[in-house]
């Protein structure tokens, strides 16, 4: 009789023991799993960290004067208004006088041109105090109904904001709802400067986040009203002042462009500004800011990233300083690299 498999002298049979093998769950053995590949393992002498911490020192200083020299170019006008416009009279019930639709909210500011400022000249409306980051708040929109006219009923997520007697709103939510209003007039001498208001929003929030074809409907028409109005006849794809607000802000103080100025304006001009102050920040204890600005290769006004260059390639260099000293006034031996684990038992060489 044959018999299937041999039997060993313990009396187990050789084809169980090697089907056992085959079904073990123990993972095959390889350099890879057993973390033996080989590797660089520097051994950081003195004389190595020393000259890292002199590399990034003499890399980053420069970087920061070149940044800070970049930033000291950018010429700025910031002017705080929401307290300035407001009359006397109002100056110690400021919501009511921003809520009272009788009142002319019409402001005149006057301005110094500090240095000659390049064309172009970016206005900006700055906020404190508002936090367009709050979860509800950045929820409360449709992007569907933005996109297409075919999903202008779609407002689930944009209560209170939603419907106006049974009639979708567009844009719907708090968001567009609380469209930023205030508007600037600006002449300069006595001559009107006009303001360029084209292409202040991304080209791929034009394009792909709102619709042509899906144009503002029931849109500040009700009992409650937030900020600005929308025109009727022109598409979302078009309408780029609602599309600059609706790109919500991470922190509470924010910048969003309002328009350039395609002309120069030269040192000690005087700039006349009248403002229709809108918008109530009143309310919540917010803060309008009027910026103009231009910009260089660095972008606008920034001495953040120059003095954190400087400041981490100054600690670099002070620290390289104190390992040279210590180095040279207490040297200590260094210790023998035979002794290492890699180097007494290379993974070559393991059994």
């Amino acid at each position: 009789m044959n018999s299937k498999g041999a039997i060993s002298s313990d009396g187990t049979s050789n084809s169980s023991s090697s089907s056992a093998k085959k079904n073990s769950k123990k993972p095959r053995y390889s350099r890879f799993t057993q973390q033996e590949l080989p590797a660089c393992k520097p051994i950081l002498t003195p004389g190595l960290v020393i000259s890292a911490f002199m590399v990034v020192g003499f890399v980053f200083i420069p970087i920061g004067l070149i940044s800070l020299f970049a930033s000291e170019k950018v010429v700025e006008i910031v002017d705080r208004y929401d307290e300035a416009c407001v009359p006397p009279t109002h100056s110690k019930d400021m919501v009511e006088y921003i809520q009272n639709g009788d009142i002319d909210k019409t402001c005149t500011r006057s301005l110094i041109v500090p240095r000659q400022m390049k064309s172009p000249v970016f206005i900006y409306y700055q906020l404190d105090n508002f936090y367009q980051n709050h979860r509800r708040y950045v929820k409360n929109r449709s992007d569907k109904q933005l996109r297409s006219k075919a999903e202008e009923a779609n407002t689930e997520q944009c209560k209170p904001e939603d419907s106006d007697g049974g009639s979708p709103i567009v844009p719907c939510g708090l968001i567009a709802w609380s469209l930023f209003n205030d508007t600037y007039g600006f002449s300069i001498n006595d001559k009107a400067l006009e303001v360029n208001k084209k292409n202040i929003a991304w080209a791929s929030d034009k394009k792909h986040k709102f619709g042509s074809d899906v144009f503002p409907k029931n849109f500040q028409t009700g009992g409650l009203t937030g900020g600005g109005k929308l025109n009727s006849s022109i598409p979302l794809s078009e309408q780029e002042d609602l599309i600059v607000w609706m790109r919500t802000a991470a922190l509470p103080k924010f910048r969003k462009l309002y328009g350039r100025i395609e002309k120069d304006l030269h040192a000690n001009d005087k700039l006349e500004i009248v403002i229709h102050n809108n918008y109530n920040t009143y309310s919540f204890g917010g803060k309008k800011t009027l910026v103009l600005s231009t910009t260089t290769w660095i972008g606008g006004k920034n001495d953040f990233l120059g003095v954190a260059y400087l400041t981490i390639g100054g600690l670099c260099l002070f620290l390289a300083t104190c390992f040279i000293l210590v180095y040279v006034v207490k040297p200590r031996p260094l210790g023998d690299p035979s002794y290492l684990s890699w180097n007494r038992n290379p993974p070559g060489n393991q059994n």
